[in-house]
């Protein structure tokens, strides 16, 4: 049995606590009786996650984050899919170009992409600022559907396809009942990356902003601008919450682990 030396255990120490401290400290203040932020709260009270739960504003930027979120989901998976595809399947010979294309919105930072598109599609074509948010969070989005559902095919048996042509399946009949089945966990994996990454973003969906377009987190930013109380902490809260039961059943039910696993060989296979 290996024995770890104490100072590698000081450090694993201090890198949780600095990791996990932010957040317990939101959620102790979180749950705060009092009017504003304070920690240790002075008294344990669930009235800020009531409030929350029925606080307009909020209420109405988290129907626009769903909708953003969903709808840039469906966008990137339905464009990143065939490029999946057919840098798996087609063989073509710039696959590592192509894929690093596909990889640069995630490389550029988010400020400059989302100023771009904001130069491009509100001021120059004159889109609307939904139009142009679900755009920028679609481009955003598309390296999660390229790379996770890649790395789903390259793990995938092709026999199995190759016998569905043999047996007389056309080439959507072998996509639907054959290869999409087959990467299913990958495409889970993909649309719970895109939906949490999309839900939480700022940066562009504050430039792409617009009267009816903000999103849950913007609206959250612009409530500590003006407001000291407990209310964001406790929708921090809310989605902390979420967003580890979201990981939880995904991991149950797709093998979240073994396709991010996939995912980073591939990208180091020659």
């Amino acid at each position: 049995m290996t024995r770890r030396h104490p100072v590698v255990g000081a450090v694993a120490a201090v890198a949780l606590t600095f990791l996990l401290g932010p957040i317990l400290l939101v959620v102790g203040v979180a749950f705060t009786a009092g009017d504003t932020i304070e920690f240790p709260p002075r008294g344990l009270s669930l009235r800020w996650f009531a409030q929350a739960l029925s606080y307009g504003p909020f209420l109405e930027a988290l129907r626009t984050s769903l909708l953003v979120a969903v709808a840039g989901t469906v966008l990137a998976l339905a464009l990143g899919l065939p490029v999946a595809l057919s840098l798996n399947r087609g063989g073509a010979r710039p696959r590592g170009a192509i894929g690093t294309l596909f990889t640069l919105p995630v490389v550029v930072p988010e400020l400059v992409l989302g100023y771009a598109l904001f130069q491009t599609l509100m001021v120059t074509f004159r889109v609307s600022a939904f139009g142009a948010l679900l755009a920028g969070h679609t481009v955003l989005l598309l390296p999660y559907a390229v790379r996770v559902t890649g790395a789903s095919l390259a793990q995938a048996d092709r026999s199995l396809e190759e016998a569905a042509r043999g047996l007389g399946a056309g080439g959507w009949a072998t996509f639907t009942r054959v290869t999409l089945p087959v990467i299913g966990p990958g495409v889970a994996a993909a649309s719970v990356l895109s939906l949490v990454t999309s839900f939480n973003n700022v940066p562009l969906s504050l430039l792409l902003n617009g009267p009816g377009t903000t999103t849950l987190p913007v609206a959250m930013l612009h409530h500590v601008e003006f407001a000291f109380d407990p209310l964001v902490a406790a929708v921090c809260t809310l989605l902390l919450v979420l967003a580890v039961v979201v990981m939880l059943v995904t991991e149950r039910l797709a093998g979240f682990t073994d396709v991010l696993a996939r995912q980073e060989a591939d990208r180091w296979r020659p």
